[in-house]
């Protein structure tokens, strides 16, 4: 009774690790095995029987009888004399089999026994969870927010696994409290010595791919089709898409009325401005609508290069590049090109001056923060209001109001 009562106790790990009684069985036999190796030497000459379905075991030993004078090994011999007490018939040569009760293991070994098998059992449940998540790298996944670090939020689901969403991985306007949901796809799953560390991310590409998915019935049925994903997270984002069949508007589908499809996956992302583009193999038409909102006069395209001269109108330029040159450069990852912007028109026919030539009396820095928006010469400035110029950069109204202070100096000379 030995033996089932230890059984018994140990098999409250099969409920909290959520393992089943078989492997567990299985688990247990290993562990019994290397303590009769320790006390024994051997376990060649030991049947353990297990019962998965009542939980019970045996351990039995088998010795061959020998002549009292000839016992050289207790592990695997039995003299004849000490045969007989068990049955008084037993001749040498014989084997003879006796059961072995955990007592008989010795107190420390139960205890290095139970402590083996709390190790076995973790390594298991470990294996079994790295192997899970593994098939899981890619997926959406919701956890709770358990504890906000400063280089970390740990999250816990529902089965009480651990989940780390790295700061790096965070969209830079989260926000996140204890006992929140958070949605993010499982980037990776990383071995920290014998334990998995499973990596959430909120700023892949990927993350953003994959709520298409929930999002849209189109897209996850097959019916529009995910070129590719480009994005600036929490900022902006551009996304091309295509269908096969005609009759499909991949756009409009993915928009919805009003934006009423896209609004939930806007939301989740921390309000990030993403652009919904229609794919397409002409390269020009690609690159037009990869800078979009901006109207593009006409494209030069150097394809051993990858780059591409594109054209626009003055007023379109600071389109083009966006807040930041965050369009631009979503636009260029986008068609794998290089995107030069060139204004329309000859800049001394219009009387302008570069804005270099203020170098003078402009910091370096502030030139650089103009030209992030596309603005690059005296008239490109002064044709923007103060209050435009304040929310697209991020210079002062003072600094603003000084520099077109000097470029209207410069024009009035």
């Amino acid at each position: 009774m030995e033996n089932l009562a230890l059984i018994d106790s140990f098999s409250e790990f099969k409920d909290d690790k959520l393992i089943d009684r078989v492997t567990l069985m299985a688990i247990l036999e290993d562990v019994f095995r290397n303590a009769l190796k320790k006390k024994y030497g051997s376990d060649d000459n030991f049947d353990i029987i297990i019962n998965p379905d009542k939980g019970d075991m045996e351990i039995w030993r088998r010795r061959v009888i020998v002549a009292d004078e000839d016992l050289d090994f207790e592990n695997e011999e039995i003299s004849l004399s000490e045969a007989r007490k068990i049955e008084p018939d037993f001749e040498i040569g014989e084997e003879v089999s006796e059961e072995v009760k955990l007592i008989d293991l010795g107190r420390r070994a139960i205890l290095a026994l139970r402590q083996n098998l709390i190790s076995k059992i973790h390594e298991h449940d470990n294996t079994n969870l790295y192997k899970q998540f593994k098939d899981l790298i890619g997926d959406i996944y919701t956890a709770e927010v358990h504890h906000v670090r400063p280089k970390a939020v740990i999250l816990v689901d529902d089965e009480g696994n651990e989940i780390v969403l790295p700061k790096e991985k965070q969209i830079p306007s989260d926000f996140f409290r204890k006992g929140d949901n958070v949605r993010g796809i499982i980037e990776n799953v990383e071995l920290k010595g014998n334990k998995p560390q499973i990596i959430m991310s909120r700023t892949s590409e990927k993350f953003l791919e994959k709520l298409f998915e929930q999002e849209i019935p189109e897209v996850f049925d097959g019916l529009i089709t995910i070129k590719k994903v480009v994005r600036i997270p929490g900022e902006k984002a551009k996304v091309a898409v295509d269908s096969y069949d005609d009759r499909i508007d991949p756009v409009g589908a993915c928009v919805g009325m009003k934006g009423s499809r896209i609004h939930g996956i806007v939301r989740e992302l921390g309000n990030e401005n993403i652009d919904v583009i229609n794919y397409t193999n002409n390269l020009q038409l690609y690159i037009t609508r990869a800078l979009s909102p901006a109207k593009v006069s006409s494209i030069k395209i150097d394809e051993e290069k990858k780059t591409a001269e594109v054209y626009l109108k003055l007023e379109e330029v600071s389109k083009a590049i966006g807040r930041g040159g965050h369009n631009i450069k979503l636009a260029g990852q986008l068609t794998g090109y290089e995107l030069d912007v060139i204004r329309e028109g000859n800049v001394a026919e219009d009387d302008d001056v570069e804005l270099t030539e203020f170098s003078d009396e402009i910091d370096g820095w502030i030139i650089d923060e103009f030209a992030k928006i596309g603005l690059d010469t005296a008239k490109s400035i002064l044709s923007q209001s103060v209050a435009d110029l304040v929310r697209r950069t991020d210079l002062e109204e003072e600094t603003i109001l000084e520099v077109i202070k000097i470029l209207k100096e410069e024009f009035e000379d």
